[in-house]
């Protein structure tokens, strides 16, 4: 059985431009590439490649998804034969062994969190764009700051209601266990059958790792009448699926463009990769409030070794200053 830590370093390797590439004659458009789809017989091209969403798609008939899965619809693969193609073609080294009680217990404990991850991500999407509270409180919020619809939905943008635990009993209702949602930073225990939600009343941020799975969540609080000890800002906690030191906040979306104009923007925090990306500079991650980390440089130096560090000054939703360092490595 493939290791989940060698499946992670193969997707992360994977450029679907290239993958798609080896079996479709590709023609840029834009960011995107588009071809004749390898599924269905087609004159005129409606297969498309995304690179900065790492995805395919044809429009024709709906064949699409990730490398691995290209590559199973293509080839007739299993999933497990799928990323041994792949780590073939990336020059992957995979050590296949069998588990132990200890390493399946972990595997379906990681897959559980990235699970209740995606839900809740769903969850607050929901909150923010369909329900009345959403709109007027959060969804306003962000379009005070400038952002237009396309980056709310490229950022995949939330709201946690006010409500002490209705996230939580929703997510109780869908079948996931407690202890995974504790687990995954998302409920607090206050005692039996007493729950909080640990993002309530804050406009969320989905973190994603660089395959684009959502691994933890940033919130912003939007009570004014919370005390002096309330942060304006938290983060998920440490989980087997989040080390904010190894992790770079907007990666999956900025991939392509760091590696295409072979240079990355670095800023602080959620709200300035998002002015960045809705201003064209999508070539831009955060650190998330965290010291530039030998695991974060190591992160960028796969698309660049040009890392220039913005200090950014705000003025409403205008950049107005910054200070910049270049690092090579």
């Amino acid at each position: 059985m493939i290791k989940p830590e060698d499946r992670d370093r193969i997707l992360d390797a994977c450029r679907i431009e290239e993958v798609v590439g080896d079996f479709v004659s590709l023609t840029r458009r834009g960011t995107s590439y588009v071809g004749l789809c390898p599924f269905h017989a087609e004159k005129t091209p409606s297969f498309h490649v995304t690179p900065s969403k790492n995805i395919c798609k044809c429009f024709g008939c709906g064949e699409g998804g990730d490398s691995a899965s290209f590559i199973m619809k293509h080839e007739h693969y299993s999933y497990p034969e799928a990323l041994r193609y792949l780590a073939k073609k990336y020059g992957i080294e995979i050590k296949e062994e069998e588990q132990t009680p200890e390493e399946i217990k972990n595997y379906n404990e990681r897959e559980k969190q990235f699970s209740v991850n995606n839900y809740a991500k769903n969850y607050f999407i929901e909150q923010l764009l369909q329900t009345e509270e959403g709109r007027n409180i959060a969804l306003s919020y962000f379009k005070q700051r400038g952002y237009d619809n396309k980056t709310i939905e490229k950022f995949q943008l939330g709201y946690c209601p006010k409500s002490k635990d209705s996230f939580t009993q929703e997510a109780l209702r869908n079948g996931y266990n407690i202890d995974t949602l504790k687990d995954a930073g998302l409920s607090i225990i206050k005692g039996d059958n007493d729950y909080i939600d640990k993002f309530r009343e804050r406009v969320i941020f989905p973190i994603q790792n660089i395959s684009g799975r959502t691994i933890a969540f940033g919130g912003r609080i939007m009570s004014s009448g919370q005390n002096e000890k309330t942060a304006k800002y938290i983060n998920s906690p440490e989980t087997l699926i989040y080390h904010k030191s190894d992790v770079l906040y907007g990666i999956f979306l900025a991939k392509s463009a760091i590696s295409k104009q072979d240079k990355c923007y670095l800023v602080e925090g959620y709200a300035d990769v998002l002015s960045m990306h809705q201003a064209g500079i999508e070539n831009t991650v955060a650190s998330s409030g965290t010291s530039l980390t030998t695991e974060q440089i190591r992160l960028i130096s796969r698309y660049t070794k040009n890392i220039t560090i913005f200090q950014i000054i705000r003025n409403c939703s205008f950049i107005v200053a910054f200070t910049m360092f270049i690092i090579r490595s």
